[in-house]
């Protein structure tokens, strides 16, 4: 097994099946030169504790149940980069990422929602490789009522 999934096993994650973009015109993940873009996620998400499918952070959906969403995105994220690149080692580190949030009117916590995947990350990768630049907004909505989109640059081993 590779080494970044024995990890992932260890901290008691398995990966999801890639998400199947219902459009062919885009994809999960785009290589370009050693950099890895990957779209945003944040449906068919793995069947993890407090991981919800829909509602508003800050009114159906707790700034917790928001964080456990915001991991389960990451791990979503990771297996959509090894469809494309054939393995997590190839992964040198994480560059960036843009975090969404689908807030109810006066929510403002979203970095402690984003921190879901951003904590997932720095754990995974170790504090070199794993910590990142990152975004997190508030949206009045995002697509099929989502919580949590999060998309993200890797830089990649040649």
């Amino acid at each position: 097994m590779q080494a970044l999934e024995s990890k992932l096993r260890q901290l008691g994650y398995e990966l999801p099946a890639p998400f199947a973009f219902p459009n062919p015109n885009r994809k999960g993940c785009v290589v370009v030169g050693r950099i890895a873009f990957v779209s945003g996620h944040g449906r068919d998400l793995p069947k993890l504790p407090g991981v919800k499918a829909k509602g508003k952070v800050g009114a159906d959906v707790t700034v917790e149940e928001g964080y456990a969403t915001a991991r389960a995105v990451a791990l979503s994220m990771l297996a959509s980069v090894k469809l494309e690149v054939g393995s997590l080692d190839r992964i040198k580190r994480v560059i960036r990422l843009m975090g969404m949030v689908n807030v109810a009117p006066g929510f403002d916590r979203m970095p402690e929602v984003i921190d879901g995947a951003s904590d997932f990350f720095y754990e995974l990768f170790g504090p070199e490789a794993g910590q990142h630049a990152r975004t997190a907004v508030g949206l009045a909505e995002l697509p099929h009522g989502i919580p949590v989109e999060i998309n993200g640059e890797f830089e990649l081993h040649p």
